[in-house]
């Protein structure tokens, strides 16, 4: 941008963002050191300054505020995890700790944030809005459940460590003609375990949105599937049904196939962005940026049918978000 313009720009803006904070909070995804960057950077070419908060809204209520530069975020985009930390912050939900985390804003100058995380960070976000703090969301969640928008930072990334882990596991499932179970993250939403169901070719899929299922039935399907000659058989357990070892131990004494259960557990928050956890989140960051250059508050970055949208936090928060019963019928179908 050039000189004469950035002027123009920063007396365009005047009443409104001269500097921006970013945080990460709730559960870690990969991508959000792409989004913190891209924060870091959109911002410090609109001729502002950006603040990081480490520890998310814990951290601020601590006055864990620091500077950010363009060098600071450099070779950032290919770790894991976030590098400004996370934490979960109970006092966010009182009415004292709100009030103390906008009056900090202020006190650093703070006059727009930008908040990468899932629904109890945009919940947070929201309080702040209310106070006179202009927010924008930025949906961060391996676990794909943010109702208004069609990708979520981390889950993509998350989906294929899984994916590679249970293919291992099967490898090993099938030299001993062993059952395995797989319990992977999730739990309230069974998007990891049906996009893993489906790209691994399990025979069954447990998800808390389907959490009535037949333990019997997976019993006999089991011993059906013995005879036939198959040498493994794979059950994608998702968290929040969880009881994976129990299970195991029933199955085994039910049939007596050899029957394990693998908790893949933390790992598939860690490792390396993929392409698209790096790209979506930067866009998603910059995308942030330029809605409080616009004056806009309150709002939540998404991807909808194809594009970059943003949508009001409470309309966001609003909105629910269930499995695709013809991706789980799909499921069902290919597993026969």
């Amino acid at each position: 941008m050039a000189e004469n313009q950035k002027e123009k720009y920063l007396e365009e803006i005047e009443d409104q963002i001269r500097t921006i904070g970013v945080l990460t909070s709730g559960g870690d995804a990969p991508g959000m050191n792409a989004a913190i960057r891209a924060v870091v950077r959109t911002a410090l070419a609109r001729g502002l300054k950006v603040r990081g908060i480490r520890r998310g809204f814990h951290g601020l209520l601590k006055e864990e505020i620091i500077d950010l530069s363009a060098r600071d975020v450099s070779e950032k985009i290919q770790r894991g995890g976030t590098f400004l930390q996370t934490a979960r912050c109970k006092s966010m939900r009182t009415e004292e700790g709100q009030q103390k985390a906008a009056a900090i804003c202020k006190k650093y100058g703070i006059d727009g944030l930008v908040v990468i995380g899932g629904d109890g960070s945009f919940a947070g976000a929201q309080k702040l809005a209310n106070l006179g703090v202009n927010t924008i969301g930025i949906p961060g969640t391996i676990d794909l459940d943010i109702a208004c928008t069609d990708y979520t930072i981390g889950f993509d990334t998350a989906v294929n460590t899984a994916m590679e882990a249970i293919d291992k596991v099967r490898d090993t499932s099938t030299s001993h003609e062993r059952c395995s179970i797989i319990e992977v993250m999730g739990r309230d939403a069974g998007y990891l375990a049906l996009w893993c169901g489906i790209a691994n070719g399990a025979e069954r899929i447990l998800m808390p949105e389907e959490h009535d299922f037949d333990e019997q039935e997976i019993i006999d399907d089991i011993l059906k599937n013995k005879k036939r000659g198959k040498k493994n058989y794979i059950i994608i357990n998702a968290e929040g049904i969880g009881d994976s070892i129990n299970m195991a131990k029933r199955i085994e004494a039910a049939t007596g196939i050899e029957t394990r259960a693998t908790i893949l557990g933390h790992m598939q928050r860690g490792g390396s962005p993929t392409c698209k956890d790096r790209v979506y989140a930067s866009i998603m960051g910059a995308m942030a940026v330029d809605l409080l250059c616009q004056g806009k508050t309150n709002r939540v970055v998404g991807y909808k049918n194809g594009e970059y949208v943003d949508f009001d936090i409470e309309e966001a928060l609003a909105m629910k978000k269930t499995v695709s019963e013809y991706q789980y019928e799909v499921a069902k179908t290919l597993a026969l």
